[in-house]
């Protein structure tokens, strides 16, 4: 398995499967929750089902009487979901840090 390093982009994933962590998500699903691109998104999903925090699985429709292929749904896995309430946990802390206070603070100059 494979360590995930918290982005902001791996945070709003995580964040949007942790919104009901027992509901599968599909990539489109994701794309407008997020706001991100497929670009984007795909290669955070990847780093986290390597990772072994999702599990990929197809859905289990028949093409022709849905009018669709069938979608690549993604779920938190047990250790997924803990690790991913961990990290969201740890980035909250850093979010909340007192920003740091200017020492000497340099004074505006002439115009």
């Amino acid at each position: 398995m494979d360590e995930v390093r918290v982005t902001l982009a791996v945070a709003a994933v995580l964040k949007a499967f942790l919104e009901d962590a027992a509901e599968p998500r599909y990539g489109y699903d994701l794309m407008r929750q997020t706001g991100f691109a497929s670009g984007k998104l795909y290669p955070v999903l990847a780093r986290l089902e390597r990772a072994g925090w999702l599990v990929k699985e197809i859905e289990s429709v028949d093409p022709a009487l849905v009018g669709r292929p069938a979608r690549r749904l993604y779920r938190l896995s047990a250790e997924g979901a803990d690790a991913a309430e961990r990290a969201l946990a740890g980035v909250n802390d850093l979010v909340r840090l007192p920003a740091p206070r200017l020492v000497g603070r340099p004074e505006a100059g002439p115009a």
